[in-house]
């Protein structure tokens, strides 16, 4: 497919067809419930920092390097979890990560000290890391043997099962501690990597040729390959950056700005990820539709303008309606930027896009809040947009990316 600047070609299956074998179907299917498990399990966690926060006794800085523990140990896992991807295969590490995951998103409610809980954090994000780079390698081989730009609804998955974490970890909140309902967790990670993890397990990704395979040193990246590696993971950073941003920051712009109720206020990162899930469950089709290219430079643009109206917006149904915008703009930009890094070499092309784009995740909040104090936190906010359109101009100086590699 032309517009797609594939990079890859898939050996197995015919030249071209929308109708998937049966295995594929049933790999894509187990696939995205790994990745919706991931969502649930992470925002499962998320909701219940309060609680944890206040049964360890930590101050709001002793919890702030705690958190970090995820950071840490994400970052450093992604960047081993491509070797043991080439190694194992992206299957067998995607399931031993769901394991693992489920297994220690137990720990936090064990601990009682920040120190501990940092400690527990580290292990959590070293399984949260991992798993990242191992679904999106086998999602990469997955959309390559399909010869369908579906890496959006994978995505979308881990947005929708992140809703559902959050929301059922809202409801429980009240109700039940934060052991029992992260020990629930457990049970629920285990029992989906048990039904969903044989049909991994069964199979093997389809086996595709990347360009630091077809290069003449295919154990290592090309100078070329690197560089766009590099270039696709600060693309993915540009909107990961966003995200960061607007989860931290988004309820405070609306309610200390605008002057918003608290209840509308909570509703902006909302609204926010509500648009990026429906923009994920529709990119498929805006893909072969518009090509890669074309999403990147479109939904960069899009967020940027949804940004500048939601940061500097004189009220709050404005700003809301921003806030929307970006999500549909950001939505796709991630899962191409770490979909084209995975075509030009594999499971080290994501995992050094992936460990970039969460980068941008983690310098979004700090640095809002910095410029929030040096000068606005509505101007601080358009840095979001600034960003975006950052995003869409890379996307259009890397059309090229693969014809020059």
């Amino acid at each position: 497919m032309p517009q797609l600047n594939k990079l890859r070609t898939a050996l197995p299956g015919g030249p071209c067809g929308d109708t998937a074998p049966p295995t594929s179907a049933r790999l894509r299917t187990a696939l995205t419930v790994f990745f919706a498990l991931d969502g649930f399990l992470f925002a499962g966690w998320v909701v219940r920092i309060p609680a944890i926060k206040h049964q360890t006794g930590a101050s709001a800085s002793a919890l702030g390097l705690a958190l970090l523990g995820v950071s840490a140990g994400a970052v450093i896992t992604m960047m081993l979890a491509g070797g043991l991807c080439r190694r194992f295969g992206s299957h067998h590490v995607t399931v031993v990560c769901g394991v693992l995951l489920s297994l220690a998103i137990a720990l936090p409610a064990q601990t009682h000290s920040a120190l501990a809980l940092g400690s527990a954090l580290l292990v959590f994000g070293a399984a949260y890391g991992a798993m990242n780079v191992a679904l999106n390698s086998a999602a990469v081989d997955l959309v390559a043997s399909l010869r369908r730009p579906v890496m959006p609804s994978f995505h979308a998955a881990f947005s929708l099962g992140g809703m559902l974490g959050a929301g059922l970890g809202g409801m429980v909140a009240g109700g039940l501690s934060p052991a029992t309902h992260l020990c629930v967790l457990t049970g629920v990670g285990l029992l989906v990597t048990a039904a969903a993890g044989p049909t991994l397990l069964r199979h093997r990704a389809p086996r595709t040729v990347s360009v630091a395979e077809l290069s003449e040193q295919p154990r290592r990246m090309t100078g070329r390959a690197r560089n766009a590696v590099l270039l696709f993971g600060v693309i993915a950073l540009c909107t990961a950056y966003g995200e960061g941003a607007l989860a931290d920051w988004s309820a405070l712009h609306l309610e200390q700005d605008l002057h918003a109720r608290p209840g509308i206020a909570a509703a902006g990162y909302s609204l926010f990820a509500l648009a990026m899930t429906a923009g994920r469950l529709t990119g498929t089709a805006l893909l072969e539709r518009l090509g890669q290219t074309r999403t990147l430079v479109t939904g960069g643009a899009t967020g940027a303008a949804g940004m500048l109206l939601g940061s500097l917006a004189p009220t709050t149904w404005l700003a809301l309606l921003g806030f929307a915008v970006a999500g549909l703009g950001l939505a796709n930009i991630f899962p191409v930027a770490v979909g084209r890094a995975g075509e030009l070499a594999g499971p080290s092309g994501v995992a050094v896009a992936s460990t970039i784009g969460y980068g941008g995740m983690l310098l979004g909040p700090p640095a809002i809040g910095f410029l929030a104090d040096w000068l606005s936190l509505p101007v601080a906010l358009t840095t979001v947009a600034v960003l975006a359109a950052a995003a869409s101009v890379l996307g259009h100086a890397a059309r090229h990316a693969v014809t020059r590699t």
